[in-house]
Order: C-alpha cells, then sequence, then structure tokens
C-alpha cells in the first residue's frame, strides 16, 4: 500500500486517522490514501490485508475523497443455530415493545418492538425472514390468542409459507384481489378506531381486547407494491402509506418482508421505522435497508454466506450509538408452529374471517 514519491525517493505511507468498533468482532479503520491512489487500487488488494490481520472478511468502501473505510470482521460469532424461544405462558409474560427473535452476537436475546412503528425485513431468498416472522409471532402468542393483537396476514406467493399458520390469522390474502380488500378493510378499521378515539379524548390507545394491536403482515412485499398490474399497485401503496404514515397512535402496524430492497420495489420504504436486513445479494441493498454509511460502519450482510448454515444473521442499526448490531434470528420449525397454533389459535368467536371462506358462501 506504499509508495515511492517520484521526485524526491521518499517512501509515502497510508495514514490512519481513526478506529471504530461497532462490536466486539467488527472494527472500521479509516485511512487516508497515498496521492495517487483510489479504492479500487485498495479494494484489488483486500486479500492481502485479509490474510496479514488474520481476519473471518475484509470489506473496503470509499468514506470521502482521499480517504477509505476498511471493516474487519474478525469472526462470524454465531457457530450454532438457535432454537426457536418459548411461547410465553400467559399474556402478563408478553413485552410487546421487546419481543424476543434470536440473540444479538454478545449471546443476549435480542428483541423488536410490535408496537410503536412499522418493520421492514430484508434478505435473499433462503436469507432467514421467515425466522423473524414466526419468532415474532410465538413471541406473541398469548395476545393472538386473547386477541390483543390480530394479524392480518398477506401472503401473494399462494399462501406456501403461512398455510400452516392460517388459524392464527384473523384476516388472510393469498390473491391481489383478496390483498387490495384486506388492505382496505385494515385501513377502514384504523380510521374507525381514529373516529372512536377522538371521540373519547384518547391520544394513543393501550393494547387491550377493545383496541387490540392490528399487525398487517406482508411476506413478499414486492408482488404486492411492485409486480402486480398497475392500478392494483397504485392501490396498494395508497393504502399502505394511508396507514403507515397515520396509524401508529391507533395500534395499526406494517412488517414487510422482502427480497429486493430498491425504491422502484418498495415506494414506501422511508415509512418503516425498524428496518432488520438479513444476508443479500448486493453491497448497495445494504445501506438502502439500513440507512447510508450502514455498511461502512460494518453492516457486511452482503457478505453474509447465502447457505443454510447462516440463515438468519442479520444486521439492525441501534438508535442510540446509530451503529449496526448483528444478531441471529431463531429457527422455527414446523412443529414449533404446529405449537404455536394449538396453543394459541383464537377461539372461533373471536370474528376470525378467511376472505376465500368468505366469498364462496356468498
Amino acid at each position: 500500500m506504499t509508495k515511492e514519491h517520484q521526485h524526491t525517493g521518499d517512501l509515502l505511507v497510508p495514514r490512519v486517522l481513526r478506529v471504530r468498533s461497532s462490536s466486539r468482532s467488527i472494527d472500521t479503520v479509516y485511512v487516508r490514501m497515498v496521492r495517487g491512489q483510489d479504492v479500487a487500487y485498495w479494494q484489488e488488494r483486500s486479500s492481502v490485508l485479509w490474510e496479514a490481520l488474520i481476519a473471518h472478511r475484509v470489506a473496503i468502501t470509499r468514506h470521502r475523497p482521499g480517504v477509505v473505510a476498511i471493516v474487519i470482521e474478525w469472526e462470524l460469532p454465531f457457530t450454532r443455530t438457535i432454537p426457536a424461544p418459548d411461547i410465553p405462558e400467559q399474556v402478563d409474560d408478553v413485552d410487546l415493545g421487546a419481543v424476543e427473535i434470536g440473540d444479538n452476537e454478545r449471546g443476549e436475546p435480542f428483541t423488536a418492538p410490535v408496537i410503536g412503528g412499522h418493520r421492514l425485513v430484508a434478505g435473499a431468498s433462503g436469507a432467514g425472514k421467515g425466522s423473524v416472522l414466526w419468532s415474532t409471532l410465538r413471541g406473541v402468542g398469548p395476545c393472538i390468542c386473547d386477541g390483543i393483537v390480530r394479524v392480518w396476514m398477506v401472503d401473494l406467493k399462494g399462501g406456501v409459507e403461512t398455510e400452516q399458520g392460517a388459524p392464527l390469522f384473523h384476516r388472510y390474502a393469498t390473491t391481489m384481489p383478496q390483498a387490495l380488500e384486506l388492505l382496505t378493510e385494515f385501513r377502514d378499521a384504523m380510521r374507525d378506531r381514529q373516529d372512536d378515539m377522538r371521540d373519547q379524548n384518547i391520544r394513543a390507545a393501550t393494547p387491550s381486547i377493545g383496541t387490540p394491536v392490528e399487525l398487517l403482515v406482508i411476506d413478499e412485499m414486492a408482488m404486492l407494491t411492485a409486480y402486480g398490474d398497475r392500478t392494483s399497485v397504485r392501490d396498494a401503496l395508497r393504502l399502505l402509506a394511508e396507514v403507515m404514515t397515520q396509524g401508529r397512535a391507533s395500534l395499526f402496524a406494517v412488517h414487510g418482508y422482502l427480497q429486493e430492497p430498491s425504491k422502484d420495489v418498495v415506494d414506501v420504504r422511508e415509512l418503516f421505522t425498524q428496518r432488520i436486513c438479513l444476508g443479500v445479494t448486493a453491497a448497495s441493498h445494504v445501506d438502502m435497508v439500513l440507512g447510508e454509511g450502514a455498511r461502512e460502519r460494518g453492516a457486511l450482510a452482503d457478505e453474509i454466506p447465502g447457505d443454510a448454515r447462516h440463515a438468519g444473521i442479520g444486521f439492525v442499526i441501534d438508535k442510540g450509538s446509530r451503529l449496526p448490531v448483528r444478531f441471529r434470528a431463531a429457527f422455527v420449525s414446523d412443529d414449533d408452529i404446529t405449537e404455536l397454533v394449538t396453543r394459541c389459535t383464537p377461539p372461533p368467536d373471536a370474528d376470525v374471517i378467511d376472505l376465500d371462506t368468505e366469498r364462496g358462501a356468498a
């Protein structure tokens, strides 16, 4: 990485400006390059740094003119699959502001809120999006059973990956027409609750059977917001935008799961307040999901191997430090989903409606 001055013969050496540790296994080193070098020059020699540092992985990006950021991943902390967290015994054991999804790299429970915002989960096929989805539902299982959380599920992949949990869902849609009907009902329910809150002078609803958390889960969001016909996509985006900009105080939340996080695919991307990036296929996807500079600060989600041994590993941004936090979502097996359905299916009088069944009876 050194260079000889062409006139004086002096040895020019890159200068380390600072080192920032985002975790105990990831450091970012900021280096001022020697004049005449560029980021491509350093990237071509990343394997040399990798071997010299005895690191697990090295990634080099441009920080600003003349300065590169060298992200050093010293080790991959998750060497085993994390079993599904136990379903809480009762509603009082559920914290809707911190539902356990897996472990962080320090071996502590990794939690994420179900209330107070909207969640976007991005990851390539096989990256472990289902682990995040089902771990979340297991974590709120007693609330689903008692009607304190109602799940509205949209799965435009035909319900292949969600059908097993259908008894848990308050509404369930597997086609675009059904999805638009469901979204309209969801939006209208939000408006009705807003009217009730206004009449009662309530600024923020409290989760209860009377005012449940209405959780809209969209599996493979791009099929709803990008790949359908133009009119349907426009209507879906309009309904989602209305809910996501207004639903927080009335306990209406949206969780979207997708593979391709580009703006063309998720036009409402900026409305998601909590974002999770699992293994993705392009470096640019990391900043699209987690925000500008996330990869430079150590969120090497595009470097996560795409095999089953690494499924569920991902990054979120800590709201306090703004640094990436690496975690692994628990693996939820078919047996774990069956246990959830067996223990937490709402009783028949909880007004659970399958749109297919309702339409067939009409």
